[in-house]
């Protein structure tokens, strides 16, 4: 188990948010918090997190979202602990259900959601394994393939919820073949780390049961400027709003 000496105590939304993270190992930075703020929920949604980790994009969701039925699903138990400590800690309730995305626990598969959100492993099982086995196991699919991941996401989700999810932009394709057939309404924001760069990460949502259009949003840009030349962030303005003040992210 990672013990308290272990962690570091992180803020997130400029510090109203504050996750304990593993010393050493996976820890959230950007993802979860765009990810969370790209989640359409109304207030009292119940909502779930596959592959929650410490619980960084249900916590930034739930500070948003008045009432939210806040669920997550993860897989290392010393993660899932470390999410129901910081939910207790942020003052929020989170039922955090440890287990195989493939193979849910039956709690949760009695259940259906409003909402279903996700970031899940951005690497196949065939890509070179890290050292540390907490990091390989969020960074890596040990055995499933991302079009497995969704279709056990998207079984969760009520007919009309929403499935967010954030990926790396190359995975776009292997997403959208895995949606076509039970999701519509579905778009795509491409994220920009600087206006003059390709976009490396996209994030996606679908409606299920949906016979809605497909859109491609204008990107959302990360940061100001050519480069990086002073100390602190550069967060451009919109994505400032999102990071720091917790503003949803509609597109």
């Amino acid at each position: 188990m990672i013990r308290v000496a272990e962690t570091v105590d992180n803020g997130f939304l400029d510090g109203r948010v504050r996750i304990l993270q593993p010393r050493e190992g996976y820890r959230a930075a950007t993802d979860p918090v765009l990810l969370a703020a790209a989640a359409p929920a109304k207030a009292g949604a119940a909502v779930l997190d596959v592959g929650c980790g410490v619980g960084t994009a249900a916590l930034c969701l739930g500070h948003r979202v008045e009432g939210a039925r806040l669920h997550g699903l993860e897989i290392q138990p010393d993660y899932a602990e470390l999410a129901r400590e910081n939910a207790a800690r942020c003052g929020l309730a989170f039922e955090v259900h440890c287990g195989d995305a493939v193979a849910m626990p039956d709690p949760l598969r009695q259940m259906s959601f409003d909402l279903v959100m996700t970031n899940p492993p951005w690497h196949d099982a065939p890509s070179v394994a890290s050292a540390d086995l907490a990091r390989d196991t969020a960074n890596r699919m040990a055995r499933l393939s991302l079009a497995d991941w969704i279709a056990a996401a998207l079984a969760r989700l009520k007919s009309g919820g929403w499935f967010v999810i954030i990926q790396r932009a190359k995975a776009l394709p292997q997403i959208l073949a895995a949606l076509e057939q039970k999701t519509g309404d579905i778009a795509v924001l491409p994220l920009q780390p600087r206006a003059d760069r390709e976009a490396g990460r996209v994030i996606v949502k679908a409606r299920k049961s949906s016979a809605g259009p497909f859109r491609l949003a204008a990107p959302l840009v990360l940061h100001s400027g050519p480069a990086h030349v002073r100390d602190g962030d550069d967060y451009s303005t919109a994505a400032r709003a999102i990071l720091r003040d917790g503003a949803a992210l509609a597109f």
